[in-house]
């Protein structure tokens, strides 16, 4: 079975971010219209979202590889600083472990200072602003 859905797939586009972005879209616009009951507004939800997951599944099955793949570029570019601002912040979040992360009160540049260390003199790398911080 595995073979002949491998067999199938070849020379079509696949999965990318697009597809998953449009997939989990789709089923939440799905799963939001059974909160509204038997109204109008559910029952447009309900098409919009089926017709969202529809398009995905036309995209994995596209043989159109070029035209999917701009697609998908065109996504990426357009999210790319929602994207990176959420990469930041897992950064961020993941060196409060181990750094201090301070904002320098002149410039407003992030300092990153080890844990630890006491009161400190820090010295802001842009603009050369000095302040005490407790690390």
């Amino acid at each position: 079975m595995k073979e002949k859905l491998i067999r199938f797939m070849q020379g079509r586009y696949g999965i990318d971010q697009l597809s998953k972005f449009l997939l989990i879209t789709g089923l939440a616009v799905v799963l939001l219209s059974a909160f509204f009951g038997e109204t109008a507004v559910s029952m447009l939800l309900y098409i919009f979202g089926w017709g969202v997951v529809i398009y995905c599944y036309f995209r994995i099955f596209s043989r159109n590889v070029q035209k999917r793949y701009a697609e998908n570029q065109a996504y990426l570019m357009k999210t790319y600083k929602i994207r990176n601002w959420f990469q930041n912040q897992k950064n961020i979040w993941q060196q409060r472990k181990v750094y201090h992360i301070y904002t320098c009160p002149s410039c407003k540049q992030k300092i990153r200072i080890p844990k630890g260390k006491g009161k400190i003199e820090v010295r802001c790398p842009k603009c050369g602003t000095t302040f005490i911080k407790k690390s």
